[in-house]
């Protein structure tokens, strides 16, 4: 049986709603975060960057949630969730299944790691380390990230979903960027995007979505 290690509040929910969406069955191990919001040292018994999402399954340790989701897809008969071979959507598919985490998830973990940079130095530092971070977001994070968040605006306003008309596993791979970004990027729940909104709330909906939230427990940019 496939086990799942899973990081609470991480990129791993991916896995498990995936596995749900095939009707695989598989075990969990999950890992509580520390103080320092890292994984613990015993993720690095499964795998040696001690990262999540990683999966075990016939004796192999398969990391990165790319990686993941092209193995279980093509492992586990998931045909209906990727577009035909040589079509327009199955380019798309493979472009958003790889930008996921190659372009989108670069940008959120700076966002993220400037944004906390000013409780991690000297209490005297702090003044001098938050106009660094607020100077980065203003000037390099934020106009880029505003960019990235038009883009998907329009991707999904021509259909729906990020590989045509259909849900496929790309849309997997973008819930992610897509929740994180909409709760860590300034003014984004403000902002004009009934595409991205509706998307949200098509794959909140799916009942594969809610069973993996149920496996793996809490999971921050999850609808409550």
């Amino acid at each position: 049986m496939i086990i799942v290690h899973y990081l609470e509040n991480s990129r791993a929910h991916r896995i498990l709603w995936l596995l749900e969406e095939l009707g695989v069955p598989y075990d969990i191990n999950v890992y509580r975060r520390g103080g320092d919001m890292r994984a613990p040292e015993s993720l690095k018994a499964v795998h040696p960057l001690g990262k999540s999402p990683v999966i075990e399954d016939d004796g192999r340790v398969i990391a990165e949630s790319g990686a993941i989701i092209e193995y279980l897809i093509e492992t586990y008969g998931g045909d209906a969730l990727r577009p035909p071979a040589g079509t327009d959507e199955r380019l798309r598919y493979s472009y958003f299944l790889h930008y996921a985490e190659g372009s989108a998830m670069p940008l959120l973990v700076m966002k993220l790691i400037f944004s906390k940079l000013p409780s991690q130095v000297p209490l005297l530092l702090r003044p001098i380390a938050s106009l660094i971070a607020k100077g980065v977001g203003a000037k390099f994070l934020d106009p880029q990230l505003q960019d990235h968040v038009a883009f998907w605006e329009s991707e999904l306003g021509r259909d729906g979903y990020f590989a045509g008309a259909a849900f496929s596993a790309a849309d997997i791979a973008m819930s992610f960027p897509i929740e994180a970004a909409m709760s860590r990027i300034d003014g984004a729940k403000e902002q004009t995007a009934p595409a991205i909104r509706r998307y949200l709330a098509a794959i909140r909906a799916r009942p594969a979505y809610r069973r993996a939230l149920e496996r793996g427990g809490a999971y921050d940019y999850a609808a409550t």
